[in-house]
């Protein structure tokens, strides 16, 4: 049953360890089948409760399912591997759109601003039991937030937009709770729910967001939470309008005690305007990262939220890691004081370069989307042989499954550093991998 791979173990999470070992290293394969637990603990000696205290365990994590009299199996896409199994190995020499990192040549310069915060911590180091957030970087997350409607509320700073949303959904769910979730998505939030014991309710989108009769049928068949992207949506560059938003409310409205998180993480590389559907719920929680137009190391979220929210998340990071950086906190401030950035040429530019493949697949019969962010994502019948065909003429992109739940399938190419010279022959590349493979006879 196993193929030769042996669990070890005698205690549940000796037992656990085993099989997430395995599942990790692809010794045990997504959607294999596990011993049942009588068996399984006659193998091992142990009680049979020693078994089912172990396989719950990998539920929680997100490693295995239950289906019944079924059996327990390897998740298709167990939390333990993470979606980057999907990843293309991009070999030397081929054009790497697959990546979903901004232009670097469009990222601001960090050497004068961390220098200019090192010098002040020089002066004033900061200590423990001080505050956790920078007042300047505060004053200006908070005008900014004004500046776009986001409601009035408290603020905390995080390592970034997925370590705060893993802290909101642990501040108010629990294990088994199901979250509703964009599908197609973002890969590595699909990989953090089941990971953090959680279940999906995926909710289909368009160009506009997500579609407000499937969120209210996720709500309406048990959803606690609901996570939506702004703008700049991974992988589709869906923006939520002011139409879709007042829907959206609606059914938030018969629903005030969902869990409501947004993400803008597109903020300072896209042109259109936000929508927030913030304060709709009870509980909100709205996160603004730096990593698309700053770049991804600097590691910086800010989070505003109703009070309860954002105090669990604040109290519960100072329990960890305490705070982020103030050195790095003051480097964002200072480059968002001094404008380093221009954020409306670096919009435009990666506007264009989107427009530009999209009008060009447009022409070759190449249905695309993408009306805001870094990525174009394109439709196929078949994204494995599409990712190939493109791979073998020296093109890397994205596979869909990477971003999907039950949403057709799909590819995602990253525009962010596309060359006007390449927009031609990608679309032609694409065109050609993007219809069914060619027929051959054999006689």
């Amino acid at each position: 049953m196993l193929e030769g791979y042996r669990i070890e173990g005698r205690g549940a999470a000796e037992i656990a360890a085993s099989v997430e070992r395995a599942v990790g290293a692809g010794e045990l394969e997504p959607g294999q089948l596990l011993p049942p637990m009588r068996e399984l603990a006659g193998d091992l000696g142990v009680n049979p409760n020693t078994v089912a205290a172990a396989y719950r365990i990998l539920r929680e994590r997100g490693v295995i399912e239950t289906a019944g009299r079924r059996g327990s199996r390897v998740r298709s896409k167990p939390a333990t591997t993470g979606r980057e199994y999907l990843r293309v190995e991009v070999p030397e020499g081929v054009r790497n759109v697959a990546n979903g990192n901004p232009d670097p040549a469009l990222l601001p310069r960090l050497g004068p601003a961390f220098a200019a915060a090192a010098e002040r911590a020089d002066r004033e180091p900061v200590l423990y039991g001080q505050a956790t957030v920078d007042p300047e970087l505060a004053r200006l997350a908070r005008a900014a937030l004004d500046a776009d409607g986001v409601p009035e509320g408290p603020l905390a700073v995080a390592s970034g937009s997925l370590d705060v949303i893993e802290r909101v959904l642990a501040a108010h769910l629990k294990p088994g709770d199901t979250v509703a979730v964009e599908d197609p998505g973002w890969g590595s939030l699909l990989d953090l729910i089941p990971a953090l014991g959680l279940r999906t309710a995926p909710v289909g989108v368009d160009d506009e967001g997500p579609r407000p009769e499937e969120v209210r049928r996720a709500l309406e068949s048990g959803a606690r939470a609901l996570i939506v992207t702004c703008r700049a949506q991974n992988p589709t560059g869906a923006s939520v309008t002011a139409t879709r938003a007042r829907a959206l409310r609606a059914v938030l409205e018969s629903h005030p005690d969902t869990l409501l998180i947004e993400d803008d993480h597109g903020h300072g590389i896209v042109e259109l305007p936000l929508h927030s559907l913030a304060a709709t719920t009870l509980n909100w929680a709205f996160v603004r990262s730096v990593a698309k137009a700053y770049g991804p190391d600097l590691r910086l979220a800010v989070l505003t939220g109703d009070e309860v929210t954002v105090d669990r998340v604040h109290g519960r990071h100072r329990l960890g890691p305490g705070w982020v950086s103030r050195i790095t906190q003051r480097a964002v401030a200072y480059l968002w004081a001094d404008g380093v950035l221009d954020t409306a040429a670096v919009a435009a530019t990666y506007r264009r370069r989107r427009d530009g493949l999209i009008a060009a697949l447009a022409e070759r019969g190449v249905e695309a989307h993408g009306r805001s962010g870094l990525n174009v994502w394109v439709p196929v019948p078949d994204e494995t042989g599409a990712v190939s065909r493109l791979l073998h003429v020296d093109w890397a992109v994205a596979p869909g499954a990477r971003f999907r739940m039950s949403a057709p399938q799909g590819i995602r190419v990253t525009v962010a550093a596309l060359k006007e010279a390449e927009v031609i022959p990608l679309a032609d590349v694409i065109a050609a991998a993007a219809g069914p493979a060619p027929t051959r006879n054999y006689v």
